[in-house]
């Protein structure tokens, strides 16, 4: 006898539908696992024995070939346990080992599951129905392909509640399915959540404060001075542009990156779908959600692998899990040229290709970069200081600055000096009016990212324009287009640095909530094209 049961399969970014097949034959008792699958997959055998052992469900006494397909796709994940059990179930139609054969001989009552129903879950030992990686990509993949209803462990319910239009069917049990499938259990009914477009969304604690991201605890009234360097963040936040703050150590560079969150727009739903599931790819918290924007801050000693992506079972990196969110980058310079190189992608087409010799994935990456470097390694070039001269050799200045390639600034789109900060004004208290200019950046942020939205018809920024879109929508004045053609021959701009500035221009005008790039929004958008990080 044979069945077939639906699962799912993480792909990249996205999922596959997988038939688990089953077939008994009249051979010795064994179960054989086919279908190019890993040592996670096989090991399920045991883990599907133990589990019918202790839920008291009999084993068919036969051989047992579960199959995997399409078999040309390499499967490793334990979230096939579920489903490789289901399948034996529907293909033995065997109940509990305390009735007796008569008692169970008519299988006209038992359910099979059909092709708008998908199983996932792993299984322990001892029957239990336990979470799986990334839940909210396998349900959204199998929604696509007409799949309406899945059974899924019950712990990852919360993640699964985010997507819309849904049947989810929370199973804690082995047991559970058992008598759903076989109607042995007094009430084989199980409990199905239908998830809409207004789906819960806990705000827990727990769920707004998930591993690897953290709730802004700095505002930007904490940094006392630095202006210019509070309105480049101000500008980014609205456009979401990419900023390398530049100055001496102790002058605020990391309070003002780590500020900027405090000024973010809180995610969407759609938003938060996303983000969540990037993380249950690449982290074991499969019950929490994501619902505040992620600041992701490597170490400058962190693995290309741990930032970019990869590994022997490809998983997002801090790239991808800084989606929608601030990648901080403290000491630019600090890095890996290759990490650093690994950036153009991302930074230019919002996403980040991994390739290997047997398979190529992409994961969104679209993130706000900010950056932090000092004018030299000791940090003390051309400071004020009198008490801290650099005495740093030219040729190491110039290999400390030539870490940062020119495709690489050509793709940042604010440059800000911090400067040294009067030592009399720390202690000055706070300013009354900090809170409430905070809350007015705010405001305006907000102002200029709903007329973008407006202006593409989607939550596009500014930065992620085309370049066909800003010949649409840059609407640049005559006096500001000859400004900005001088300055660009004037400090030999690229093509790249060239848009890249009208993008600046255009968020400077949304903010003012101007319908034209005039000549104070290319003058200000050029005043961040400095590049005192070069010689």
């Amino acid at each position: 006898m044979s069945s077939s049961v639906q699962s799912l399969i993480d792909y990249g970014n996205n999922g596959l539908i997988v038939d688990i097949e089953c077939h008994l034959s009249n051979n010795l008792p064994n179960i054989v696992i086919v279908g190019f699958v890993s040592k996670a997959v096989d090991e399920a055998r045991e883990r599907v024995r133990g589990a019918f052992a202790s839920s008291g469900i009999e084993m068919p006494r036969r051989r047992i070939t579960i199959n995997l397909a399409p078999a040309d796709i390499p499967k490793a994940s334990s979230s096939f346990d579920l489903a490789i059990a289901a399948a034996i179930i529907q293909a033995g139609r065997h109940t509990s080992s305390k009735k007796s054969q008569a008692e169970t001989s008519d299988d006209s009552t038992a359910r099979r599951f059909t092709k708008q129903e998908a199983v996932m879950g792993e299984l322990g030992l001892d029957g239990a129905v336990r979470a799986v990686r990334g839940i909210i990509g396998k349900i959204i993949a199998g929604r696509s392909r007409g799949i309406t209803t899945f059974y899924i462990p019950a712990a990852n319910l919360p993640q699964a509640s985010l997507v819309p239009d849904v049947t989810l069917v929370p199973l804690v049990s082995l047991r559970e399915l058992y008598g759903y499938l076989t109607q042995a259990e007094s009430d084989p009914e199980l409990v199905r959540i239908a998830t809409g477009a207004g789906s819960i969304i806990s705000n827990s604690s727990s769920a707004n404060n998930p591993s690897g991201t953290s709730e802004p605890t700095l505002s930007l009234s904490d940094v006392i001075g630095q202006q210019q360097a509070k309105r480049a963040l101000e500008i980014a936040a609205a456009g979401g542009h990419n900023v390398l703050l530049n100055g001496p150590p102790g002058t605020g560079k990391s309070m003002l990156a780590r500020a900027l969150p405090s000024i973010l727009p809180e995610l969407t739903t759609e938003e938060m779908l996303e983000v969540t599931h990037l993380h249950s790819l690449a982290s074991k918290e499969y019950d929490r959600l994501i619902c505040s924007r992620p600041f992701r801050s490597p170490h400058h000693s962190a693995s290309h692998i741990a930032v970019v992506g990869g590994g022997s079972v490809l998983r997002p990196g801090e790239i991808s899990l800084a989606h929608r969110g601030v990648l901080f980058f403290d000491e630019l310079p600090e890095f890996n040229r290759s990490t650093i190189e690994a950036l153009r992608q991302p930074l230019e087409d919002r996403r980040i290709t991994i390739a290997r010799a047997s398979e190529r994935l992409e994961f969104p990456a679209d993130f706000i970069l900010i950056a932090t470097a000092n004018p030299c390694p000791c940090g003390y070039y051309g400071t004020t200081m009198a008490t801290r001269s650099c005495e740093c050799a030219p040729a190491a200045i110039q290999r400390y600055r030539a870490k940062l390639s020119g495709p690489i600034l050509d793709r940042i789109d604010l440059y800000s000096d911090v400067h040294e900060v009067d030592h009399a004004v720390l202690l000055g208290g706070a300013n009354s009016d900090a809170k409430a200019e905070d809350e007015a950046i705010k405001d305006r942020i907000k102002a200029a990212r709903g007329i973008q939205a407006r202006r593409y018809g989607s939550p596009m920024l500014n930065a992620s324009m085309t370049n066909r879109d800003v010949t649409k929508y840059a609407k640049v004045t005559a006096e500001a287009k000859e400004l900005l053609d001088t300055a660009a021959r004037s400090l030999d701009m690229s093509a790249r640095a060239y848009m890249r500035t009208v993008k600046v221009a255009r968020t400077i005008a949304d903010l003012a909530d101007s319908k034209q790039i005039e000549l104070p929004h290319i003058t200000e958008a050029l005043q961040y094209r400095s590049r005192n990080f070069q010689t």
